[in-house]
């Protein structure tokens, strides 16, 4: 796991194209994102105010998207943390591997959507913050 940091996730502006049907956005992996999409997936129906996630990756990237309504992403390095708040849907929050995310104070109705540069894989995800963190302060070989 490379050494990120929260200054490394970036709000990425995606295009919205306008017309009076409505708008859309279009996100291309290797396009308007620095990795290829492999998998996207949507959390929706969360009660307001609460929150999902809790983990790190240790190469996954994500583009996490307010497709519907507003939610704060907690970020952490192990050293800092901010909070970012997602609420249109024509930006999106990059995170790399290697920070710490959690996903908070979900306004009612929201739908969060994530492209992910990878399948599923459970072995790149670190579950436990204490573990990430002593992940982060074991000197590499």
């Amino acid at each position: 796991m490379n050494r990120a940091t929260i200054y490394d996730c970036t709000i990425l502006p995606l295009n919205k194209i306008h017309n009076r049907a409505g708008n859309i956005t279009i996100v291309e992996g290797m396009k308007n994102l620095p990795f290829d999409v492999k998998r996207v997936y949507y959390l929706y129906d969360i009660p307001g105010g609460e929150g999902r996630g809790g983990h790190a990756h240790r190469e996954l990237y994500q583009l996490i998207v307010a497709a519907s309504g507003a939610f704060d992403v907690l970020l952490d390095d192990g050293e800092n943390k901010k909070v970012v708040t997602l609420n249109r849907p024509y930006y999106g929050l990059l995170v790399v591997p290697g920070v710490w995310e959690e996903l908070i104070e979900f306004s009612s109705g929201s739908i969060c959507m994530v492209l992910a540069s990878m399948k599923f894989k459970e072995d790149d995800y670190i579950r436990d913050h204490n573990l990430f963190l002593n992940i982060l302060n074991t000197p590499k070989s």
